[in-house]
């Protein structure tokens, strides 16, 4: 528990579920009959209804961005650190607004709500969802809103795609699109270590099918590993060398000490197959709390997201072409040390833009976290985005 809430803080924030009826058509050609999308809001809507911002999450992301849900939370929403009175997304301007997409954990309708037709749970009835289809569901909920047009669509990471999709589908609904950390679509590498991940996920003996909710379990060996997998690829390499201790030569004896034995657990080698390095220990917890609050069925869903996500596939393989009908002015970032979605992919895009004779801005951040980067306050990272979300602010709200 925070002994007291930031002044910067958004606060206590209260989430909010929203219901839609009209039938949802999936890029895949199946439909959802009706849907419920939870979200979050922080700061005001002017008068004019024109200095909203719509956060896009990652793929473990979900509505609870910034701000705390009681006194009792140890920690705030996942992007805090840019949400907030004076912060890079400053709360005292912006109408800022997040969702859990459809097909989530956490609220909104995905594998693990019932399924009305059925009475059970969707499980891995659920249809698979693109990012196409969750920015259709996103300008449905910004016309439940009664936002025309996006001052801003923000995201990083899987986010990112997302606001490529509304510059490309919703062209005049947005002002500025900020895409950091993303790419204009997989590598194989990357769709790779998505199936090892999707593959642990299935083969685990508790997910029955995807049905594991019906026989009151689920596949927490199987997440755990996708998990492991997924983290090691966020992190660089220099940043799990700051975090475990610097690698030394592996001493002969048992008993270790200097800059290798930080990097152990109790100091002593087991010589046998038990967790003996801090690194392995961090690896699992991070991977048993992950598998206590995602479902297994939407993190197969999300990386079956992130590997269809092409935006060219319309445009004649043309990424340029792609960004033609788009009406706003972009900003990029990356950085130095993420070699999950590296620098040059962003390069890909900002060229794209240049060829299509598109305003973008772009900036490459030395730094040393890898891909998890874009959540960190990176002061150069914080400096830049709150440099141009402010110029943002002056222009809407005129």
């Amino acid at each position: 528990m925070p002994e007291s809430i930031p002044e910067n803080s958004v606060g206590i924030v209260k989430p909010q579920c929203l219901r839609f009826d009209e039938p949802l058509e999936l890029r895949s050609g199946k439909q959802i009959d009706s849907y419920e999308l939870m979200i979050e809001t922080y700061g005001e809507l002017n008068a004019a209804r024109s200095n909203a911002v719509l956060i896009c999450h990652a793929l473990s992301g979900d509505h609870h961005a910034a701000g705390y849900h009681s006194e009792d939370d140890s920690k705030p929403g996942w992007w805090d650190t840019c949400i907030g009175p004076g912060k890079p997304i400053d709360t005292n301007h912006f109408f800022v607004v997040s969702l859990n997409n459809l097909g989530g954990c956490a609220g909104s309708t995905g594998p693990s709500s019932i399924n009305p037709a059925t009475g059970k749970f969707y499980g891995p009835d659920f249809p698979v969802v693109t990012v196409r289809d969750w920015v259709k569901s996103q300008a449905r909920l910004a016309d439940r809103l009664g936002i025309a047009q996006w001052a801003a669509v923000i995201g990083g990471s899987l986010g990112g795609m997302q606001v490529m999709r509304w510059a490309i589908s919703y062209p005049q609904r947005l002002r500025h699109a900020v895409i950091i950390a993303a790419a204009p679509k997989l590598s194989a590498q990357n769709i790779a270590f998505n199936e090892v991940a999707r593959q642990s996920i299935t083969a685990d003996p508790n997910f029955h099918d995807g049905r594991y909710l019906e026989f009151g379990t689920y596949p927490k060996k199987g997440v755990m590993l996708a998990r492991m997998v997924g983290h090691i690829t966020y992190l660089s390499d220099s940043a799990m060398r700051d975090k475990f201790g610097k690698e030394a030569e592996t001493p002969n004896s048992a008993n270790i000490s200097g800059n290798f034995g930080r990097d152990l657990r109790t100091g002593q080698l087991s010589f046998g197959l038990n967790v003996d390095f801090q690194v392995e220990s961090y690896l699992h917890y991070q991977g048993e709390r992950f598998s206590e609050r995602f479902d297994a069925n939407t993190y197969l869903l999300m990386t079956k997201a992130l590997d269809y996500f092409d935006p060219t596939v319309d445009y004649e393989g043309s990424l340029s072409k792609a960004f033609e009908k788009s009406d706003c002015r972009f900003l990029l970032m990356s950085f130095s040390s993420d070699w999950r979605f590296p620098p040059e992919r962003s390069r890909e895009i900002v060229n794209a833009l240049l060829d299509a004779g598109k305003q973008v801005s772009y900036l490459e951040i030395e730094a040393d976290q890898g891909h998890d980067a874009f959540l960190l306050p990176v002061p150069r990272y914080m400096d830049a985005l709150h440099t141009y979300l402010q110029r943002v602010s002056d222009e809407v709200n005129a």
